[in-house]
C-alpha cells in the first residue's frame, strides 16, 4: 500500500509528461536561440513552483551524431551538486547520533587531518561542509583524479590517507592553507570527499550504496548513480567541449574523490531530490531526512562572528553542502566540470526553483547563454506562481 501511495504521489507531484511540456513558444524560442549561438549541443530542465514540476523539457541532443534528443530522462554528470546528496547523508548520521559536526574530524577517521600551519586547531564536518576546513585542492594531484575513459580505480579511502599523511605520496604542506580552520573561506572539493569518507565509515557503507538505499530508491530516482557501472550509459549523455565555435565530444570520466562530484543522474529523478529539499526533507509521502536537519542544512552558517574574513557578507552565506548564488538571492548548489553546467537553485521562500542541465562547456562571453536561460526559467516560474 505504501509503494502505491508512493507512485500516485509521485505522478501528482511530477504531472504527465504532455502538461509538463505545455506549449511554450516564448520560452522555447529563447532557448533555442542561445543554445545556438553559445553551441550548445544539449541541455534540458525544469521549473518547480510550490513544490510541484510546472514546467519539464529538453533541447538538442545527448550525442555527437544528433540522433538520441536530450530529454529531462537523459542521465549526465551533474559535478558539484553531488555535494548536497553527501550533505543529507551527513546529516541522516548526526541525527542517529553517529556523527557531531563540531567534533574534531579525526575521531572519525583511520588517519589523522591536522593542518601542518595550525595543528592545534580542530577541522570540523562542519568546517568541511562551508569550505572553511583551511584545506585546499593541490591542482597538480587534483587533476589526477579525474579518470577519463572509465570509473575510478584508486579506492577514496587511500586517496585521502595518502593526501593528508605526511610521506603520503599526495601529501605536502601547501594541501592546506596558511589559515585556521573557519577563517577562510576555500572551495575544496577534496574536503567535501573527506566528508563523505567520514560518512562512510560511520554509516557502514560506501557513499554510492548509502545514498542508493535511503535516497534514489526511496524517491524512485530510477536513473541514478555514482559510477558508470551503475547507470544506463545508452541513456548517458554524451558531453561536449565549446570552443572556438566548434562543440568537441569528450571522454566519459568518473573521479576518485567521487562524493565531490560523482554524481550522475537526470532532471527527472533530481527534481524529486530537489523538491524533498525545498519541502523539509519529504517527497510523495517519503521522508529522506527529518525537517530540523533540512533546516540546518539549509541554514546560513555564517554570522558576524565566525565570518570568513576573505567572504564578505556581500558575497552571501553558506549552509551545509547548501550555498547562495547570484549575490545571495538563489540558493542551493551548481556544479561545472568537463562537458558539464548544472543549476539546482531556489529562492529564499522556496515557493520558485529551476533545475538545469546543459551536456556543454562553456567558456568566455558564450556563458552568458547559460545565465539569460535560467533567468527565462526563473521568469517564467514567477509568471506560474502570479497566474497557476
Amino acid at each position: 500500500m505504501r509503494r502505491s501511495i508512493f507512485w500516485l504521489a509521485s505522478a501528482l507531484a511530477l504531472a504527465s509528461s504532455s502538461a509538463l511540456q505545455s506549449q511554450t513558444p516564448a520560452l522555447d524560442s529563447l532557448i533555442t536561440l542561445k543554445m545556438t549561438d553559445a553551441n550548445v549541443m544539449g541541455l534540458a530542465a525544469a521549473v518547480i513552483v510550490d513544490k510541484k514540476v510546472v514546467w519539464m523539457k529538453g533541447f538538442g541532443y545527448a550525442d555527437w551524431q544528433r540522433t538520441r534528443p536530450f530529454m529531462p530522462s537523459t542521465v549526465m554528470n551533474v559535478a558539484s551538486i553531488a555535494k548536497p546528496f553527501v550533505g543529507v547523508a551527513m546529516m541522516r548520521a548526526v541525527a542517529a547520533g553517529k556523527l557531531s559536526l563540531d567534533s574534531d574530524v579525526n575521531q572519525y577517521l583511520p588517519f589523522r587531518v591536522v593542518n601542518p600551519y595550525r595543528p592545534a586547531e580542530r577541522i570540523t564536518l562542519r568546517h568541511l561542509a562551508t569550505h572553511s576546513s583551511s584545506i585546499t585542492d593541490r591542482w597538480e594531484v587534483y587533476r589526477q583524479t579525474y579518470r577519463f575513459g572509465g570509473d575510478p580505480t584508486e579506492p577514496l579511502g587511500e586517496f585521502l590517507a595518502a593526501y593528508f599523511t605526511p610521506g603520503g605520496k599526495y601529501y605536502a604542506k601547501d594541501n592546506f592553507l596558511e589559515a585556521r580552520p573557519g577563517e577562510l573561506r576555500e572551495y575544496s572539493n577534496i574536503g567535501a570527499a573527506l566528508a563523505g569518507y567520514i560518512v562512510e565509515r560511520a554509516v557502514g557503507a560506501p557513499v554510492n550504496v548509502y545514498t542508493k538505499r535511503n535516497i534514489f530508491t526511496p524517491l524512485g530516482m530510477t536513473h541514478s548513480g555514482w559510477f558508470m557501472r551503475e547507470v544506463d550509459m545508452k541513456n548517458h549523455s554524451t558531453l561536449f567541449v565549446s570552443q572556438n565555435g566548434q562543440t568537441v565530444p569528450i571522454l566519459h570520466y568518473g573521479g576518485t574523490t567521487y562524493p565531490d562530484g560523482g554524481l550522475r543522474t537526470s532532471v527527472e529523478d533530481l527534481s524529486k531530490f530537489f523538491i524533498a529539499m525545498l519541502n523539509d526533507g519529504a517527497f510523495g509521502g517519503v521522508r529522506i531526512l527529518d525537517a530540523p536537519s533540512a533546516a540546518e542544512m539549509r541554514r546560513f552558517q555564517f554570522t558576524d562572528g565566525n565570518r570568513p574574513t576573505n567572504f564578505p557578507a556581500e558575497d552571501g552565506n553558506s549552509g551545509l553542502f547548501w550555498r547562495t548564488k547570484f549575490n545571495g538571492l538563489r540558493r542551493g548548489h551548481g556544479g561545472n566540470d568537463p562537458g558539464v553546467e548544472v543549476e539546482m537553485l531556489t529562492d529564499e521562500s522556496r515557493r520558485v526553483g529551476v533545475i538545469y542541465f546543459s551536456n556543454t562547456s562553456l567558456s568566455g562571453t558564450d556563458r552568458k547563454a547559460t545565465g539569460d536561460i535560467f533567468n527565462a526559467l526563473w521568469k517564467y516560474g514567477e509568471t506560474q506562481r502570479k497566474n497557476p
